[in-house]
C-alpha cells in the first residue's frame, strides 16, 4: 500500500490534487468518506486545532475514534491540520505534545504552522516536527507566508490586498525553508484566504478570492514539492483548475462543508440532515468543482 506522501507526489506530477476536508463536527466524517469512495478519488479528513477550540470536535483522539469506523485507507487517510506555534490569538502554543499525540494515535500526516514567527524561528520549528514524523513514516507538511483569516480584524478589501501581493509566500525564502526543514508539503499563499470562524463571521459566505498563478509556479520550481492551499471554498474555479497545473497537489476544505452541515442540522433539526448536507456539497465539490471524480486510480498507484 502505497504511503500518504507517495499518493501526494503522484498527485502533485499528474496535475491532480488530493481534497482534504476539515471536521469541525464528528458526525461530518461517515458523509465524507461516503462521497469520497462514491465519487472514487483519494481524499484526507482534517482535523486542526482552532476546530477544537471553536466548534465541536473535541481533539485529536476524538477525531481519530470516529475515523477509525470509517476507515478505508484506499480512498481516506486521516491528517492533523493546522497546529500553531503561534495561535490566531497571538497565544504560543505548546505544539509538540499535540502533534506527537497524533503520530502515537496513527495519525498519517501532520501540520506545524509557525508562519507567524520570524524565518530563522519557523524553519527550527518545522524541522523538528519534521524529524519527529520522519521517524515514523509520516510526512510533515508546514506553511509559509500570511494567510489572512477572514473576520479576525479590519483589513484592507481583498482586491487591494491581492495587488499589494501582502503576505505572499516569497520565492527565495520558500527554496530555503524547503533545503533545511526537509518537510514533505508547503502550504503557501497566493491570494487564497481562511474561512472565518469566530461567532460574528462564521456564517458569511466567503470571499470569491483568487491566486496569482504566475507567483505559484514559481514556488513550484523553486521548492520542487507538492504545494497545499489552504482557504480551498470560495476560490474561483478556473484558479483552481489551473492551480493544480502549477503544483497545488493539496487543497483544504472547510467553510463549504461546515456551512452546509450548520444549515442541514438547523433546517431538518437533525444530525441526519446535516450529514446528508455534507454528503450532497461533498459530491457537488469532487465532481463539478475540484472535477477530480474517478482519479484515485491515477494517484494511487
Amino acid at each position: 500500500m502505497l504511503t500518504t506522501a507517495e499518493i501526494v507526489r503522484n498527485a502533485w506530477r499528474a496535475g491532480l490534487m488530493v481534497p482534504a476536508f476539515n471536521v469541525p463536527y464528528l458526525p461530518m466524517v461517515e458523509p465524507l468518506v461516503r462521497a469520497v469512495v462514491d465519487q472514487n478519488v483519494f481524499a484526507l479528513i482534517d482535523t486542526a486545532r482552532i476546530e477544537w477550540l471553536t466548534f465541536e470536535s473535541q481533539g485529536p483522539a476524538a477525531v481519530y475514534r470516529e475515523f477509525v469506523k470509517w476507515r478505508n485507507p484506499d480512498y481516506v487517510r486521516l491528517h492533523l491540520d493546522h497546529v500553531p506555534v503561534i495561535d490566531e490569538d497571538d497565544f504560543e502554543v505548546d505544539y509538540v505534545p499535540i502533534i506527537q499525540e497524533a503520530l502515537d494515535l496513527g495519525y498519517d500526516s501532520v501540520m506545524i504552522d509557525g508562519s507567524k514567527l520570524p524565518l530563522e524561528a519557523n524553519i527550527a520549528a518545522t524541522r523538528q516536527i519534521a524529524e519527529m514524523a520522519h521517524r515514523v513514516g509520516a510526512p510533515c507538511e508546514a506553511e509559509l507566508g500570511a494567510i489572512v483569516r477572514e473576520g479576525a480584524g479590519p483589513l484592507p478589501p481583498y482586491e487591494e490586498l491581492f495587488a499589494s501581493g501582502m503576505g505572499f509566500t516569497g520565492v527565495e525564502e520558500a527554496a530555503r525553508f524547503v533545503r533545511e526543514t526537509g518537510c514533505d508539503w508547503l502550504s503557501v499563499a497566493v491570494g487564497n484566504l481562511h474561512g472565518a470562524v469566530s461567532k460574528a463571521f462564521k456564517d458569511q459566505k466567503k470571499t470569491k478570492a483568487r491566486l496569482n498563478l504566475d507567483h505559484l509556479a514559481k514556488l513550484r520550481d523553486a521548492t520542487g514539492i507538492p504545494l497545499v492551499l489552504h482557504g480551498g471554498s470560495g476560490i474561483q474555479r478556473a484558479y483552481m483548475l489551473e492551480a493544480m497545473k502549477r503544483g497545488i497537489a493539496k487543497v483544504n476544505v472547510a467553510t463549504e462543508i461546515r456551512q452546509a452541515y450548520e444549515t442541514g442540522v438547523r433546517e431538518t433539526g437533525s444530525v441526519k440532515g446535516g450529514q446528508d448536507a455534507v454528503y450532497e456539497r461533498a459530491v457537488w465539490m469532487l465532481r463539478d468543482y475540484f472535477a477530480i471524480s474517478g482519479s484515485r486510480e491515477r494517484v494511487v498507484k
